[in-house]
């Protein structure tokens, strides 16, 4: 198996392919180890593309889902949190389309839409999703929250997830090529769930006081 060479300073690079209209703030570096570009996405983002490029992330109690069109490889990557709601007691199924459930559906459709607006056919589309750790014990365990919410959607919705990686105890870093569909996923050790926590609780609270975006249409 080769394995590409990185160029061997930054004036040898390939420039970046051009970003999808909409898409052009998220920011895009070079990964020596894979010899490419990828766009890195923090929580309440996500990311489309129809260049071969990855998308990046790191997660804890949060979702990725990595969707892609399997025959033209037009696809991206989102990274949601459910919101707390205490009218539910933490239950988002407890109140049917409730705030969590209406973020959620947001957060997925809004990915599933722009992929669809680019190109990509919802017959040919295929999942992957990773995240939902519980990374601190004195934390309720939002993370399997969030795992059955996607895997509730993605039924619902008639959409195959073909490989995941959720739960348990560890932070993960994602990088995901949605021109191939290959997933590359690692698994962090401890000493870093106490700053991705903080990260997650930060974005958990910004999100607190925003109003519900409204219901989403397919296409």
């Amino acid at each position: 198996m080769t394995t590409a060479t990185p160029p061997a300073t930054a004036a040898d690079r390939p420039p970046p392919a051009p970003a999808l209209p909409g898409f052009e703030h998220v920011r895009r570096h070079w990964n020596n180890t894979l010899a490419t570009y990828a766009a890195r996405i923090l929580p309440g983002e996500y990311y489309v593309t129809r260049h071969d490029e990855g998308v990046s992330t790191t997660l804890g109690s949060c979702i990725s889902a990595c969707i892609r069109d399997r025959a033209t490889g037009i696809g991206g990557m989102n990274h949601f949190m459910l919101p707390a709601n205490a009218a539910d007691g933490g239950d988002w199924k407890a109140s049917g389309l409730g705030a969590a459930t209406r973020y959620g559906n947001y957060a997925m459709e809004h990915l599933i839409n722009e992929i669809m607006r680019n190109g990509g056919r919802r017959e040919n589309l295929e999942v992957k999703i990773f995240g939902g750790g519980r990374i601190l014990e004195k934390m309720t365990d939002v993370g399997q929250r969030n795992i059955a919410f996607v895997r509730d959607y993605l039924s619902a919705e008639g959409l195959k997830v073909i490989a995941e990686d959720v739960g348990d105890i560890y932070p993960r870093m994602v990088i995901y090529f949605p021109a191939s569909g290959r997933a590359k996923v690692k698994r962090l050790r401890s000493l870093h769930n106490n700053v991705i926590a903080s990260q997650e609780m930060s974005y958990v609270d910004s999100i607190a006081g925003k109003p519900v975006a409204g219901e989403v249409e397919l296409f």
